[in-house]
């Protein structure tokens, strides 16, 4: 006789694969027969996903309408089925997916704006982590200043895209048909930063050494190696915009060895 869990799995498998009729062996077959009876779960499982996916990516199915976009999210569910119960995490690849989805090969922006979505949700449900207080550092002496390394509040998102998928999300939200008409799909490169403060998720776009330098500070870089050797003002700014922002949530000081033997400061 199967235990409990090798009938839940054979269940979920049943759901996710409707020729895999394991399942069916286990559900009683009475009033209602025991297809129908899975189908109604099948049927419900498939409509929570396509649910979580348009929380995730409410731009995405304006810009190509409810019907494409429960087709597209059902084929998706299908190739992509979730790893967990936490419905929060689950669409990742979906800006993936839509890049290589045949019936939106002529959207070629319709990946970026789902990129961009997809790192405002994560920005939302990050973790509620405190920002660093930049009074933190000023207990720091000089030679120490170089040996810091920052922490990234969980929030923080950096992108890489070659669409304004940031104007396009505005303009959707807002409802604003002139502004997305007058969007020039050039395919020039851009990067974005998203995170969320105290006023929620901001959007904010960066030039490339911008982009470039907030990469090197949220991975690791201490703050002698993120510093430029010349015209260091782009990089104060920009460092100064970060704690202001609070775009960090601790710092540590490396050894002067830079072996990873460090102290960690400022994290409550």
């Amino acid at each position: 006789m199967p235990t409990l869990r090798e009938i839940q799995r054979a269940v979920a498998r049943s759901i996710r694969s409707p020729d895999d009729g394991e399942a069916l062996r286990h559900i009683a077959d009475d009033v209602i027969a025991a297809a129908d009876r899975l189908d109604i779960y099948r049927n419900n499982a498939a409509a929570t996903l396509v649910g979580a996916l348009r929380i995730a990516y409410p731009a995405v199915e304006k810009l190509v309408g409810a019907e494409f976009f429960e087709g597209a999210a059902r084929i998706y569910i299908e190739r992509y089925p979730p790893r967990t119960a936490y419905l929060n995490d689950y669409g990742a690849e979906f800006a993936d997916f839509l890049g290589a989805f045949p019936a939106a090969a002529e959207l070629t922006y319709l990946p970026d704006v789902a990129r961009l979505e997809w790192a405002v949700s994560s920005a939302l449900n990050a973790p509620d982590v405190p920002a660093l207080d930049p009074s933190a550092l000023a207990g720091l002496a000089a030679s120490e200043l170089d040996r810091v390394r920052f922490v990234p509040h969980p929030s923080v998102r950096l992108l890489s895209l070659h669409h304004p998928a940031d104007v396009i999300w505005r303009a959707v939200f807002g409802g604003d048909d002139a502004a997305l008409a007058a969007i020039a799909l050039t395919g020039e490169p851009l990067w974005l930063l998203v995170h969320r403060g105290r006023e929620g998720v901001a959007v904010r776009r960066l030039t490339q050494e911008e982009a470039r330098l907030t990469a090197m500070l949220c991975s690791g870089s201490a703050l002698s190696e993120a510093m430029p050797e010349r015209d260091s003002a782009v990089f104060v700014a920009l460092l100064a915009d970060h704690l202001a922002q609070g775009r960090f949530a601790g710092f540590e000081t490396c050894e002067p060895d830079r072996e990873r033997k460090n102290e960690r400061v400022g994290k409550e």
